[in-house]
């Protein structure tokens, strides 16, 4: 399988560095072809601005979707927006690896999806009819693909739980899963996260070794998150509400899933 890591931490010898390697040498060691985009060694430019349309008119104002646009289509986007594209159509699987920073992503990581997501490449293209409103959420170019979000927390378990102060983890990271992963069409894989990062001894990081291998070792049959597909028959088109008797007691998130229970 090719596995593309999109690693975000500053520090080389930090916890996640050193995960990070374990992973890579884990995978490679388990036949899979692997591939990584560190992000804060490749000095990556994380704004999204007219410099990554390398032919735009400059007398033009800058329209962030359609500068995108005309750049991914007429061949003219900066080489690194392109290299990383190009690690996406090879990749079978992405692990996006990071810290939790202010319950996100590291601004250069949300830099890379900003980049990276070209219109006409992640988005902005399918049908748009009664019955049918892009490819996107469960379709698109993304499809076939499998993606895991990696991600380290200085907090407790606890504090990310149902009733945790720092609110449920899948909450938090519901924007990343549904909105920029599931959104292109990844099957998205439920989250690898590692707590209380400030307290890992030797003991403990051979227990998240030995936890990360089982996860590693079962990407391809990990039941993904059971998002419903926006063009599946769940939403009203084109008003992209789910329908009336679909979950009618659950609104938020949680009504996003589809579960085995569910009423139709």
């Amino acid at each position: 399988m090719n596995i593309l890591i999109v690693y975000a931490h500053p520090q080389p010898q930090s916890l996640n560095g050193t995960i990070k390697s374990f992973m890579i040498n884990h995978l490679e060691s388990s036949g899979h072809q692997v591939r990584v985009s560190d992000l804060y060694q490749m000095n990556w430019k994380p704004t999204l601005d007219e410099q990554d349309n390398l032919m735009r008119d400059s007398s033009a104002p800058f329209h962030p979707s359609l500068d995108s646009k005309a750049a991914y289509e007429n061949g003219t986007q900066s080489p690194d927006i392109e290299a990383e594209q190009e690690k996406l159509r090879w990749a079978d699987t992405v692990i996006f690896q990071f810290p939790l920073w202010w319950f996100s992503m590291p601004a250069i990581m949300k830099g890379w999806f900003e980049r990276v997501y070209a219109y006409g490449f992640a988005y902005g293209y399918g049908e748009h009819s009664d019955h049918h409103w892009g490819d996107r959420y469960g379709e698109g170019n993304m499809s076939g693909k499998k993606a895991m979000l990696l991600v380290t927390a200085g907090g407790w378990e606890s504090h990310y739980s149902a009733r945790g102060v720092n609110g449920p983890i899948d909450d938090l990271l519901f924007p990343i899963h549904h909105g920029m992963l599931f959104y292109p069409g990844f099957e998205v894989l439920p989250p690898f996260v590692v707590y209380r990062t400030g307290k890992t001894d030797e003991e403990r990081l051979q227990h998240i070794f030995e936890n990360l291998s089982q996860r590693l070792d079962t990407l391809q049959t990990t039941p993904p998150i059971p998002f419903r597909r926006q063009n599946g028959g769940d939403y009203h088109i084109p008003a992209l509400t789910l329908r009336e008797e679909i979950t009618p007691s659950t609104s938020g998130f949680a009504a996003h899933l589809s579960r085995k229970d569910t009423v139709k």
